[in-house]
């Protein structure tokens, strides 16, 4: 009986140890940083980004693994990265665009790609030079879509002079150079030609041959399209699914209708073949 009782507080106390054990293998496992990735790229200076040869390589960057360590080892997760391109060093202006890269260590633009992100994404003027910073940051893909990023780290910040071109506009704007909106959302419905005496009232101002801005009332939830003529439906621009984007959104030509915002009022409507987004703010 005594060998028996003996056995039993010896395997209890074993099982303690080993739980102790364990516990402390675990809380001995913690995440011990990285090294922030350095950035190169193949030029220094300045960015040629010639509108003849858009096709062509205008940079490679590239940066080093940060080497995120934890107490027991080199990581086994997944490091992904953004390329963050901006105007200003600390990278928190309103021209900020990132672009997101899963695991690899190097990233190539072409000239269209990267006039892309200067002219349409950071909205910089066509034709000007500017300073452009970019830098790299990584960091460890979050457990959930609800969990914050492990061990974000900043590179080190290049500096470029780029002068974008006027890349082709996302949508083609009107040949006429004219736009107008009609629909059961404004004043006439869906008449066409919109009567003369409306006529001033549903016609956009033309900002330039990519940019039209009107103010109108709009009856709230209502449909409307974008025409190039007015008596004409041949050239005609709204959503590519009907009734969505009733504040804006992408565009497209000859899509579904558009819907107005739920509310009636007062209405600034901005559509933008550069970008080929709209947007639709209360006034």
């Amino acid at each position: 009986m005594k060998n028996c009782i003996h056995k039993i507080v010896c395997s209890a106390t074993a099982g303690l140890i080993l739980l102790s054990a364990c516990k402390k293998d675990e809380a001995r496992i913690s995440f011990q940083g990285g090294t922030a990735p350095a950035l190169t790229s193949t030029v220094s200076d300045s960015i040629s980004l010639p509108v003849t040869d858009t096709t062509r390589t205008a940079v490679t960057f590239s940066w080093t693994n940060p080497n995120y360590q934890f107490s027991n080892g080199i990581s086994s997760m997944n490091v992904s990265y953004y390329l963050e391109f901006d105007t200003a060093s600390g990278f928190n202006s309103s021209k900020l665009q990132t672009v997101g890269i899963s695991a690899n260590l190097s990233q190539t633009f072409s000239v269209a790609q990267l006039n892309a992100i200067l002219a349409n994404g950071m909205g910089l003027t066509t034709g000007s030079q500017h300073t452009v910073q970019v830098r790299v940051v990584s960091f460890m893909s979050p457990y959930t879509s609800t969990s914050q990023p492990i061990g974000t780290l900043a590179s080190n910040t290049l500096s470029y002079s780029v002068t974008p071109y006027a890349p082709p506009p996302a949508v083609a704007p009107p040949k006429s150079g004219t736009l107008y909106i009609v629909g059961s959302a404004v004043a006439d419905n869906w008449a066409n030609p919109i009567p003369a005496g409306d006529l001033a009232g549903e016609t956009f101002t033309m900002l330039s041959p990519t940019h039209f801005q009107l103010i109108t009332n709009l009856v709230g939830g209502a449909e409307y399209k974008l025409i190039g003529v007015n008596g004409s439906w041949t050239d005609q621009w709204s959503v590519a699914t009907a009734d969505t984007y009733p504040n804006g959104g992408p565009f497209v030509y000859n899509g579904a209708n558009c819907i107005a915002p739920s509310a009636s009022g007062s209405y600034l409507i901005d559509v933008n073949f550069q970008t080929g987004k709209f947007t639709v703010t209360a006034h």
